[in-house]
């Protein structure tokens, strides 16, 4: 949260799986939409907050599987488990909070009479998650009946059921929505609370976030029955909670039109990227237009133009260079010519590239210095690249600006490819 200097202009506190991660989307596309729209809109002045059932563990696994952007903050484990950066640094006040009326062994202990229940596996039993399997007929009863038996033991739970079959037994002070309650008064404390926060989600672990004055929530349109139930029950004319026509990603983005907080088209939805334009001079919105128009040309989405490839000489520097991950030198504009001779050699295969990470700091009055994580999927598998930038703004340039260094360093587990050009 150190990142900003004063109150987000947005933050986002999202659930993962089938909220921002779409599972029926082999493609990523409405994820890939979403990472485009953060990065070139958002991440230099919004907080982007993970909130999912997942352990540490299983959450480390989907980021692999996954084109998923680094959180400023990932609340895990059923809201039980907050920390801080790309680190993962833990909020030990949360944890102190959450250790008040809990006693792990006696809810291990007493659930584990009832044989409805079925542990989950070893990485989800957590400090203060204690999770099964249930059946959807069973949940009910079993639910009254434990909660009954722990009252009795003097401890206060609560305890969840989502996705028809998981079962989570927390401290009554837990859960998504009170993770993201004490992260809020935690930002006014500090005097950075977000101008606006959007809470998303799609299952019943999700509704306490939508019961958090003062925060916009949406249920993306796969929403599943035990939230559309809670919708009708708790917050059919409420206006702060949206109930998307599009799924995942995509219904998030969707909902920030719907709310108004901000702009709400993707780069990746426009077709002509040089109509992609923002008020302000903005270092990621250009860098993000830029790997994108690379991403197309290589998979044959744009015209083999001429004109494009001038475009791109012009926005470098004559005397510019590219230090590639390999560790060799090349002026900027050779790699630009090897390029262009890439027109469609990913046509018809899977490649995608997205931005990751984007900061960027003004070093003079015309010039800038821009870190991200550059990222590439295809068919050969995933490979990331530390990237950092040196461009000036240029009003002489259609675009407004000029490259005039780029160095990239592989980053760990990734090994080089020689057909890598920026």
């Amino acid at each position: 949260m150190d990142r900003l200097a004063g109150p987000a202009r947005l933050m986002i506190v999202s659930d993962l799986d089938h909220t921002m991660v779409d599972h029926h989307d082999p493609e990523n596309l409405s994820l890939l939409r979403f990472n485009a729209l953060w990065e070139s809109n958002y991440r230099h002045d919004s907080l982007l907050v993970f909130s999912t059932g997942r352990s540490p563990t299983l959450y480390k696994e989907l980021r692999k599987e996954k084109p998923l952007l680094t959180p400023d903050i990932t609340i895990m484990s059923v809201g039980t488990e907050i920390t801080y950066g790309e680190l993962m640094a833990p909020d030990s006040g949360w944890e102190r909070f959450l250790d008040r009326k809990w006693n792990r062994d006696i809810v291990v202990a007493e659930s584990s009479k009832f044989p409805e229940l079925k542990f989950q596996s070893a990485s989800e039993q957590r400090p203060h998650k204690v999770s099964f399997y249930v059946q959807k007929d069973k949940a009910e009863a079993v639910m009254k009946s434990l909660n009954e038996i722990l009252t009795i033991q003097g401890l206060d739970v609560k305890i969840i059921y989502s996705g028809g079959i998981d079962l989570d037994i927390l401290p009554q002070g837990a859960g998504k929505g009170q993770a993201l309650a004490y992260l809020l008064k935690k930002l006014k404390a500090d005097q950075k609370l977000p101008l606006n926060t959007l809470a998303c989600g799609d299952s019943g672990n999700d509704a306490e976030l939508f019961s958090i004055p003062d925060v916009h929530g949406v249920m993306v349109s796969n929403a599943q029955e035990e939230l559309l139930k809670w919708h009708a029950e708790n917050a059919r004319n409420n206006p702060k909670i949206f109930l998307a026509n599009e799924r995942c990603a995509s219904g998030i983005i969707e909902a920030i039109g719907h709310f108004g907080l901000g702009p709400n088209i993707s780069p990746r939805d426009v077709e002509d990227l040089s109509t992609c334009k923002t008020n302000n001079f903005n270092p990621g919105h250009e860098l993000v237009l830029f790997y994108l128009l690379y991403e197309r040309w290589r998979r044959e989405e744009v015209e083999q133009s001429a004109a494009t490839i001038e475009t791109m000489k012009k926005i470098t520097s004559h005397n510019g260079v590219l230090i590639h991950p390999f560790g060799v030198e090349h002026p900027l504009h050779e790699c630009i010519d090897a390029f262009a001779m890439s027109y469609g050699d990913k046509k018809g295969k899977q490649f995608r590239v997205w931005l990751d990470r984007v900061s960027s700091t003004q070093v003079h009055p015309d010039a800038w210095l821009v870190k991200f994580d550059k990222w590439e999927m295809s068919d050969e598998g995933r490979r990331c690249c530390l990237t950092t930038v040196v461009l000036n703004t240029k009003k002489d340039t259609a675009e407004g600006l000029m490259l005039v260094h780029v160095h990239q360093t592989w980053m760990d587990g990734f090994a080089a490819q020689q057909n890598w050009f920026f």
